[in-house]
């Protein structure tokens, strides 16, 4: 059996909805992508961050910064960063809910990662 994964909910503790957010300027938000197995039951947490380029230049604190887990934007578009985070989930699949959530994470930092029970 393939388990696809899918995205359930966006959400963000820096605004109380990312739909109405309207950021001034160059913005960077640490945002909750909660997805789960399409057609099952419970969702897990996968963290990026969602920034302009620059404001990334503006707030780097090294001269070397690894990529993993930021998302760059020219502008702040709710619906096309659902659309986007959706469509990435879709393309995610595996023999396993693990297998699955594993190429997820490379998108946002799975609440999971390196778990050793």
């Amino acid at each position: 059996m393939v388990v696809v994964a899918n995205l359930r909910h966006l959400s963000c503790s820096d605004t109380p909805s990312l739909e109405t957010f309207r950021p001034e300027g160059p913005f960077g938000i640490y945002i909750l992508a909660m997805v789960g197995p399409a057609g099952e039951p419970g969702e897990e947490s996968f963290g990026f961050t969602l920034c302009t380029p620059e404001w990334f230049a503006e707030n780097m604190k090294d001269t070397h910064v690894p990529g993993r887990h930021f998302l760059f934007v020219k502008e702040y578009d709710y619906p096309a960063l659902e659309r986007y985070v959706r469509g990435y989930c879709q393309k995610c699949m595996g023999n396993s809910w693990k297998e699955t959530a594993e190429k997820v994470g490379l998108f946002g930092s799975w609440e999971f990662e390196n778990y050793t029970p």
